[in-house]
């Protein structure tokens, strides 16, 4: 039987592909500290338990396929204080950022055509766009530079006829770089001279350090026709397993045609959609205590890979990410042998390979994704065996 070319040239996921490792390290009684994936350890905020638990409907029927009003409301209100101004037909719900993306995807791009995308990136931008057949171009960002995008004119080489949008998450996963006003304008402009969509993946909006200014797609004049947001309560709250995202635009015609893909899929599982209406209504000094939360952890890291001799890294700004450049042959290898064969005291680390976040082939072979989402204590004893492991790992290049 054959499989079709679209299912078999996605990737696997770089972040999961490794987990049967893990659950092998943990069946031979390891203890596995799991920095491979963006999954906090935030409590999510109560009022989302609590409106599930106090649902009272006698039936669980469809919810709308466009989304809930209420949320939908909600949604409007957060977007206000960032001075964003939707209307109810600009903004759609969805299963997650990941069905926003996917559908942003379908919705401006055909079969064979293009979308510009910083690398290294999230890999559904990959994934998603293979399965409909639409490449990604990549734009090259690097460590040195602290991921930050290049210069104009290396942008505009990659825009060709076929190129349709432009896809970037900012604050960035998986780099945790946070885009300047002049980068996010840069990109404002060449989309307006290229005739180009911007998706803007923003679920990290509020996790921003070291004072930095932030800067929305959303707040750029001139594009709002052409800007697609996506967001996601998943990182914001920490309510990973929610699977509540949306997609907004100014562009109501971009949006009738997504409500189609919408009405194909029915709707959003209604109960999270009721938990969700309660996250919006989250006060803001929960962001405030997340925040000193986050910038502790990132210290943490920072300075533990700091302290590896040839490790490469500059300290992130936004989300809860770093890319660090390792001192080995291949960072999945090392990954693999950390599972199999090492540890410290019962106790090993997982990463995520970087090879996987980029399209230029060949690149992020020695890198890998850091995401900070333990405790205090479990990211310095994280550190610690990293540091261990990459002094005994038999493929190590300094």
């Amino acid at each position: 039987m054959n499989f079709s070319k679209r299912i078999t040239s996605m990737q696997e996921s770089p972040i999961r592909k490794l987990v049967p490792y893990a659950q092998g390290a943990k069946a031979q009684g390891k203890k596995v500290y799991h920095l491979n994936i963006g999954q906090p350890d935030i409590e999510t905020p109560e009022s989302f338990m609590n409106s599930i638990r106090n649902f009272d409907e006698k039936v669980l029927a469809y919810s709308l396929s466009q989304g809930m009003p209420e949320l939908i409301d909600e949604i409007i209100k957060y977007y206000k204080k960032y001075d964003m101004h939707y209307e109810n037909d600009e903004i759609l719900i969805t299963n997650g950022g990941s069905e926003a993306l996917l559908f942003a995807i379908i919705a401006v791009a055909d079969a064979g055509d293009e979308v510009l995308v910083p690398e290294p990136f999230y890999t559904n931008y990959n994934g998603f766009s293979a399965a409909v057949d639409v490449s990604v171009a990549p734009i090259t960002c690097r460590a040195e530079d602290g991921f930050h995008l290049p210069s104009r004119k290396e942008i505009e080489e990659s825009i060709n006829p076929r190129t349709k949008a432009i896809i970037l998450s900012n604050p960035g996963n998986p780099t945790g770089v946070v885009y300047t006003k002049e980068e996010i304008q840069l990109l404002a402009d060449l989309a307006k001279e290229y005739n180009l969509f911007i998706i803007a993946d923003e679920v990290y909006r509020e996790f921003v350090y070291d004072g930095l200014e932030y800067t929305s797609f959303g707040n750029i004049e001139g594009i709002q026709d052409r800007v697609i947001i996506v967001d996601s309560v998943s990182k914001r709250y920490s309510a990973c397993g929610a699977r509540i995202g949306s997609l907004a635009s100014k562009n109501k015609d971009l949006m009738k045609q997504i409500l189609k893909l919408c009405q194909g899929r029915l709707c959003v599982p209604t109960l999270e959609q009721v938990g969700s209406v309660e996250l919006y209504k989250t006060p803001e000094n929960y962001f405030e205590e997340v925040n000193k939360e986050y910038d502790k952890r990132r210290n943490i890291v920072f300075e533990g890979l700091n302290d590896i001799p040839g490790v490469l890294c500059k300290k992130p700004t936004g989300a809860f990410y770093v890319v660090a450049q390792l001192p080995v042959d291949c960072a999945e290898k090392f990954t693999i042998w950390m599972l199999k064969d090492f540890d410290v005291d019962g106790e090993t680390v997982m990463l995520a390979p970087a090879e996987g976040f980029y399209a230029t082939p060949g690149l992020g072979k020695n890198e890998a994704r850091i995401a900070y989402i333990l405790n205090e204590n479990d990211l310095r004893k994280s550190m610690e065996i990293l540091k261990q492991a990459v002094a005994n790992y038999p493929g190590r290049t300094v």
